[in-house]
């Protein structure tokens, strides 16, 4: 089965701008997250899909491939409908753009579990760490059945108690590594629009949910710390300066 890995990559993030070429350690963020993701499944099948020239000139100028998607696209899995029309695969792997820590290894668990699994979108979650707080927006939970059937993700700690007794012991949270086909992804950027949950949490995989299309949760290494406000950065450089040192 032909395995294509994509890495959605916009300038203009509401909350960062231009965050894909933050630079940790020097280099920048985008290229930390292709040369992770080319670990798992080769060079020649991982683009980075952008609507930027000056994103596609600094992953080029690294020796990586781009495909130009358009500035009007509503999501990163927008993106990668735009991009799946142009590269054609059996599945299409999402690795985003500003999860510099992700494992590889995971990566390839998720294209694993979508090849048992060919009719659901397959999702990486994992623990939350007992430093993390279940009610920091920035961290989208997760509730899912004992089967791993997604039944919903939140901004919100979820799943909720009546009483701090019946309050759940652990939180699991979304680690972004999604895997796709071609039809389901069609589904998702030929809906023309965020669904109503969508909207509400502003959490893309919800609208896979609101279209009839299951996701199976997966569990993975946890070996991951998003960039999603400028204040990460110092969290992650120190994390990525840490590996480094222990090779």
């Amino acid at each position: 089965m032909k395995v294509i890995g994509l890495i959605p990559a916009r300038y203009q993030s509401s909350r960062f701008p231009g965050k894909p070429l933050v630079k940790l350690l020097a280099k920048p963020m985008i290229i930390w997250v292709a040369q992770l993701t080319t670990e798992a499944l080769g060079k020649d099948n991982v683009f980075v899909a952008t609507d930027s020239r000056e994103i596609k000139k600094v992953v080029e100028d690294f020796g990586y491939r781009t495909l130009m998607t358009s500035q009007s696209a509503l999501t990163g899995t927008d993106r990668l409908w735009e991009a799946a029309q142009q590269v054609k695969a059996d599945i299409y792997v999402n690795v985003q753009g500003d999860e510099p820590l992700l494992n590889p290894v995971d990566i390839v668990k998720v294209v694993e579990v979508k090849k048992r699994h060919e009719n659901e979108v397959i999702n990486a979650m994992c623990q939350m760490l007992e430093s993390e707080d279940p009610g920091n927006v920035n961290i989208p939970k997760v509730v899912f059945t004992e089967e791993k059937r997604m039944v919903y993700m939140s901004r919100l700690a979820v799943p909720g108690a009546k009483s701090p007794e019946k309050a759940p012991k652990k939180y699991w949270k979304q680690v972004c590594i999604y895997a796709f086909n071609y039809n389901e992804l069609k589904a998702f950027g030929s809906f023309g629009r965020k669904s109503s949950l969508e909207g509400f949490e502003d959490i893309e995989i919800l609208r896979f949910l609101e279209i009839g299309i299951p996701v199976r949760m997966i569990e993975t290494s946890g070996d991951s710390y998003a960039v999603d406000v400028p204040e990460d950065v110092v969290i992650v450089e120190k994390i990525l300066k840490k590996k480094l040192e222990n090779g």
